[in-house]
């Protein structure tokens, strides 16, 4: 039986439960720990040190056309912008996914959202 609970990791680095939770006696705990953004502190990078300043064009040429056009780019109308191949344009896309810098659904087009706020993102050049 799969379980899924909210944690944080704390100043400790020891993983802390949202809530507490029921383990019966013998059964072990597997905690897989996701390398989701934590919350904005003084010590935590900005936005712009997560990405290059490459992956910054794309996230802001996703953020304006998908603003003007009311829906995401096309990998298509990505690679058109920029002049570059497919299969560039395609590694991009997972490696800011990776990055957790936009979110998608696999093998869906036009599902491709940007997960940083507009003032993050850079002028687009």
């Amino acid at each position: 039986m799969l379980q899924a609970f909210e944690a944080v990791i704390d100043e400790r680095g020891q993983i802390r439960l949202a809530e507490p939770i029921d383990l019966p006696v013998g059964r072990r705990a597997l905690v897989i720990v996701l390398n989701e953004p934590a919350a904005r502190t003084s010590d935590t990078p900005s936005a712009s040190d997560r990405y290059t300043k490459k992956q910054g064009q794309y996230l802001a040429f996703i953020h304006h056309y998908t603003k003007m056009h009311s829906f995401p780019p096309a990998e298509a109308d990505i690679q058109a912008y920029f002049g570059v191949t497919p299969p560039t344009v395609h590694q991009m896309i997972l490696r800011l996914e990776e990055k957790a810098l936009i979110k998608r659904v696999p093998r869906k087009a036009r599902t491709i959202e940007v997960r940083l706020p507009p003032e993050q993102l850079p002028p687009l050049e």
